[in-house]
């Protein structure tokens, strides 16, 4: 399947949104609200939950089904006060010891005047530079678009896994295209280099696995939930053993990995 239908289907308005698969695999959501700073982001869906009868910590960058909910969650793109809300989410399972899953479709961070202006850069910075050594386990899953500096806030824990149909890139394939090209309608051209497929970063290295969804996903909505669902339970067994030091050290690894590339020179 070609990379632009792959775009085409991360962004159907009718796909499963995060807040789907949170109703879907844990018990008892509870939602908290607010950086403690600036407000709250309706971008960022976050709280406690528990996963067959474990207690979590639950964050989402999410879109909404209609226009009245997208204007609640300003399209999916977080401001600043969404990223501070997430890593106040991400301290507070780290002092309570809850393992911090993550749920990711957006095409980007707010980019408006006024984002930058109460420290957008800042906010997504101190995701990342945070949530590299958070003390807890932490596990993401990219169900729709995966883009930027915006999304890999959220996705700077210990695994990474997409959905078949998601995407996940530096930018989106029109803001490629209007900086290679200088002509953003040559997007579906551009969007076969970037490497944006769950097959691609899959090759690549840069996630663990591939989640199948089939043709229509709100179909086969039921099997991915069973396969997230196996994919959790595993990964919380085997985080009961591992040392805190040990999890650090393999997050570590995890990030230097990427970008190697295997050359067998010719030497026929």
């Amino acid at each position: 399947m070609k990379a632009w239908t792959h775009v085409k289907k991360a962004r159907d308005p009718q796909r499963p949104l995060p807040k789907a698969f949170i109703e879907g695999l844990f018990e008892e959501f509870i939602e908290l609200k607010g950086d403690r700073l600036q407000g709250d982001d309706g971008a960022v869906l976050g709280g406690l939950g528990f996963f067959q009868g474990q207690p979590v910590t639950i964050i989402a960058i999410t879109k909404g089904k209609d226009l009245e909910e997208n204007l609640l969650r300003n399209f999916g793109s977080p401001n600043p006060e969404g990223y501070r809300k997430a890593l106040r989410l991400m301290k507070q399972a780290e002092k309570f010891h809850r393992p911090v899953v993550l749920f990711i479709d957006t095409k980007g961070a707010g980019c408006a005047l006024e984002a930058e202006e109460r420290g957008q850069g800042e906010a997504i910075a101190r995701c990342l530079f945070e949530s590299a050594t958070l003390q807890v386990p932490m596990i993401s899953f990219i169900t729709g678009e995966g883009g930027s500096g915006g999304a890999l806030a959220l996705a700077s824990g210990d695994r990474v896994y997409m959905l078949e149909h998601a995407i996940y890139s530096i930018l989106s394939p029109e803001g490629f295209s209007a900086i290679l090209y200088k002509d953003a309608k040559r997007a579906q051209e551009a969007s076969e280099i970037m490497k944006i497929t769950a097959e691609d970063l899959w090759g690549l290295k840069i996630i663990e696995g591939i989640i199948e969804e089939g043709e229509d996903p709100t179909e086969h909505f039921s099997e991915t939930l069973g396969e997230i669902r196996s994919i959790l339970a595993d990964f919380f067994k085997e985080a009961e053993t591992q040392s805190m030091e040990e999890r650090l050290q393999k997050r570590y690894e995890r990030f230097r990995k990427f970008g190697e590339v295997y050359w067998q020179p010719d030497l026929t």
